[in-house]
């Protein structure tokens, strides 16, 4: 299985993907994840205006196969939600890095994005799980 890998992005060994911008953290999970849980048909968000926790759950996504809960690979405020995913949950499968992503959170501490996978550490992880 081949699978989409982003270099701008920073990765958890739990498949999420992370986008900094200007303090901002967009956060979704990885095309690996999706394709992993096949076709979704539910998101559980967070609730805008919520302390998020590293390593906490954040949200549940929900394919025909499982859940799987999704974890926050930061901490901080979570400052918006992608409304669409709960009319549109599919998004994630057919564009986990666009239009698929799941919130943004106002990071607390950057330090933890110390503790994150970039593109190149995070492939070599994907191969060791084959």
């Amino acid at each position: 299985m081949s699978s989409e890998i982003r270099d701008k992005l920073l990765y958890t060994p739990e498949h999420e993907w992370i986008l900094i911008e200007e303090g901002i953290a967009t956060i979704g999970i990885t095309d690996f994840a999706q394709q992993s849980l096949g076709d979704l048909v539910f998101v559980e968000l967070p609730e805008e205006d919520t302390q998020a926790a590293v390593s906490e759950q954040l949200a549940v996504v929900e394919s025909v196969k499982a859940a799987s809960e999704v974890y926050s690979p930061v901490s901080g405020k979570v400052v918006e939600v992608n409304s669409e995913l709960e009319e549109s949950p599919e998004s994630i499968n057919s564009s986990p890095y666009d239009d698929g992503w799941i919130c943004k959170i106002a990071m607390s501490d950057v330090e933890e994005l110390e503790d994150l996978m970039d593109a190149e550490d995070y492939s070599t992880y994907l191969e060791g799980l084959e």
